[in-house]
């Protein structure tokens, strides 16, 4: 097995050690993320009956912000001195999310499934939020701080759209 190359010696106030454990919690909510991303574009593509106009609308603006996403969490790994995970295998194997359904499902499934997967991006993003305050990287925090309030808030709206 190929041995991974060390990420370079950096000096800009964070420890390796500390830096790898931050790159770890963003490697994983970077691949949450596409992860999400995918199956809200699935969905946006897929989604069928009354509600197809307002839902295929309301997906097109939430994969479009996922989509934009991905680059600040990515190049923020890339700032901290470590590689970008970036293949479908890499993020499958890094994400806790499910993928996308084989077949579409129907169209208040999709909410229910995007509705929890902003949930659990939200606290991918929260459980790194004592590491990244340990090594003072403020930074990462406004990254987070900024996706939490995303998912909440996608979540929220995704869950409103299920009360009856």
């Amino acid at each position: 097995m190929a041995k991974k190359p060390a990420a370079p010696s950096i000096s800009i106030g964070i420890s390796d050690k500390d830096r790898a454990a931050i790159v770890a919690g963003l490697s994983k909510l970077l691949a949450e993320t596409y992860t999400l991303y995918l199956t809200t574009h699935n969905f946006h593509w897929n989604v069928t009956g009354p509600m197809f106009n307002s839902l295929h609308a309301m997906f097109m603006a939430q994969y479009t912000e996922l989509w934009n996403a991905v680059d600040p969490v990515a190049e923020r790994i890339r700032s901290l001195g470590h590689a970008a995970p970036g293949s479908y295998a890499q993020f499958a194997k890094l994400s806790g999310l499910p993928d996308a359904p084989a077949t579409p499902p129907k169209a208040l499934e999709m909410v229910r499934i995007l509705k929890e997967g902003h949930e659990a991006v939200a606290r991918t993003a929260r459980q790194l939020f004592p590491t990244v305050e340990k090594a003072s990287d403020e930074p990462t925090a406004d990254l987070l701080t900024q996706r939490i309030t995303v998912h909440e808030q996608t979540a929220w709206m995704l869950r409103s759209l299920l009360e009856d």
